[in-house]
């Protein structure tokens, strides 16, 4: 009977194994690790296989809850303690199973001979030291040396991941970096003792696609300097193609696929990969109906902040324009995109025209009201109007508030809904239209997945019935299945709806797919726009081509 449930399309060995003259750096096999929980218990990893050779790169794709992160985990030894390893599953580094190891010997192991890069740079660094001493700690738990020695030894490896000014960043805080540079600092950690293995867990999940592609490209170049073995853990298929050299698909704690990666995409075989494959944002946003009027307007709107330079007793204050007296113009039904890299101004120009921060000089028009000069409380009357829906729904979603009550807020706040049963209809109704069911009025934010948190966020957006939403990063952190989903959900509410949608964002091939134009940022100014096939088809500037490159080729 269990022979009958072996998968044809992944077997306990690799497809290419034959022939090979080495054996594997490492060699996992029957590896199943289940959860403790309140009711009983959860399987995350279900009887998986998977080889590593030195100096490739194999890649482990598959949805948020498919188990990816918690396989790598077990590899590093980094499991918590609700989690029980299988008897039947051994992990062999170099010929010794990792599993049996104490926790001495895999400390010794850990960061020493294999390393980790984890998803978020800023909540694996320590916010209270400096990134000299973080890396510093990292290379003296493993190697007898000199504080000297291991500074200088930091100053090198923040010069090989190619950080600017890398001596001035060893004294710098996390804070002070951004996400790419705090990456960059993830690697230097990582490669602190040239170890033979890196496992880098979704490292450019939340990064620009130029940054992504830098990344990438660092990782491959130093892996073919050192000669290590890469572990991609990746939900970006476009990555997975350009990167590795070998691909494991999987969906719900088990393997559905294995093959060379050119195999692998050329003939995919579970319908599972099939589908992974077929997920990439597709199609075009409809024509807009002839004659809409303009929703949103802005003329030479500026935003510019005081930034403090120089040393704490020699402070000197310089100002940063963020947004360089920018116009806008955002018609009823309409999708604008507006896209660029971190630090471009696309964030802070979107919060400038909801007037949730303030502008130094310009004019602002939603449905031809100036809303430019209103105060705080002037604005309020429109705000049911004008909604947001942002990057990280996690942290937008107030986790000490059932979701009943997340959504019920903004009702309240606004007045909407006669009485509490009226208001608990809208509620319900907010949610079936995000595609959520309407019995889950109870439960808490940490109780759903990432694409389930954007949903309810989604929700609480339109229960208001507005006009307008900026949308600002939602969907950056979700797998391309979850991605086409929410980007089918946001097309068939401006269908039914009528709503118009600013949004921001890095990932070109989603804007592609949704938007009917796009203005593309850099340094506060927009230096293109137009349709979006276009402006993507046919970039006129150069900064707007790398974008497009990094975006559609991650060479």
């Amino acid at each position: 009977m269990a022979l009958a449930l072996v998968n044809p399309f992944a077997p306990a060995v690799r497809h290419d194994s034959e022939g090979r003259t080495t054996s594997p750096v490492i060699d996992a096999r029957n590896v199943a690790v289940t959860f403790k929980v309140e009711d009983g218990m959860v399987e995350a990893v279900k009887d998986i296989s998977f080889q590593l050779y030195r100096g490739e790169t194999i890649a482990i794709v598959g949805e948020s809850g498919s188990g990816k992160s918690v396989t790598a985990r077990t590899v590093m030894g980094l499991l918590t303690k609700r989690a029980v390893v299988a008897p039947q599953s051994t992990v062999d580094y170099d010929g010794r199973n990792v599993l049996k190891f104490s926790e001495r010997e895999r400390r010794k192991l850990r960061g020493d001979r294999i390393s980790m890069i984890f998803q978020e740079p800023m909540s694996s660094l320590n916010p209270i030291y400096t990134i000299g001493s973080q890396i510093v700690e990292a290379i003296r738990v493993h190697r007898r040396m000199s504080r000297r020695d291991a500074q200088n030894r930091a100053l090198e490896l923040l010069k090989q991941v190619q950080i600017p000014d890398p001596a001035a960043r060893l004294n710098q805080y996390p804070h002070q970096l951004s996400g790419g540079q705090r990456q960059r600092v993830m690697i230097a950690m990582a490669l602190a003792n040239d170890p033979d293995v890196l496992i880098a867990d979704e490292p450019t999940t939340a990064l620009d696609v130029t940054v992504q592609a830098q990344i990438l490209n660092l990782i491959r170049n130093l892996q073919q300097q050192l000669g290590m073995a890469v572990i991609l853990i990746t939900h970006d298929l476009t990555v997975v193609k350009q990167f590795s050299d070998y691909v494991y698909v999987m969906q719900h704690g088990e393997m559905r696929e294995h093959n060379t990666t050119e195999a692998l995409f050329a003939n995919p075989q579970h319908a599972y990969t099939r589908h992974l494959l077929a997920s990439e944002p597709k199609g075009h946003a409809k024509p807009l109906p002839e004659g809409c009027d303009t929703i949103l307007e802005g003329k030479a709107v500026r935003v510019s902040f005081m930034l403090r330079h120089g040393t704490f007793f020699k402070p000197e204050m310089r100002a940063l324009v963020a947004v360089d007296s920018l116009d806008i113009e955002l018609k009823r039904h309409e999708t604008l995109g507006i896209v660029g890299e971190s630090g471009s101004g696309k964030t802070t120009f979107g919060q400038a025209l909801l007037r949730l921060i303030n502008s130094e000089s310009g004019e602002i028009y939603f449905d031809r009201q100036a809303i430019h000069d209103r105060s705080r409380n002037e604005m309020r009357p429109l705000r049911s109007r004008m909604q947001i829906v942002f990057q990280d729904p996690f942290s937008s979603l107030n986790p000490r508030m059932p979701v009943g009550q997340i959504i019920e807020e903004g009702l309240i706040v606004n007045g909407i809904g006669a009485d509490k049963s009226e208001r608990l209809g809208r509620v319900k109704d907010a949610l079936v239209s995000a595609g959520m069911p309407a019995n889950i009025l109870s439960r808490f934010p940490h109780e759903f997945s990432g694409g389930q948190r954007q949903r309810i966020a989604i929700a609480r957006a339109i229960a208001l019935e507005p006009e307008f939403i900026l949308l600002d990063e939602p969907t950056s952190a979700l797998d391309l299945s979850v991605q086409a989903q929410i980007i089918d959900l946001l097309r068939k509410l401006q269908d039914e709806r009528g709503l118009s949608y600013l949004f921001i964002s890095h990932d070109l091939k989603v804007v592609r797919a949704l938007c009917h134009r796009v203005m593309v940022m850099q340094n506060g100014q927009i230096i293109e726009e137009g349709p979006v096939e276009d402006v993507l088809s046919h970039p006129q500037t150069p900064y707007t081509a790398r974008l497009v490159k990094a975006a559609f080729e991650v060479a």
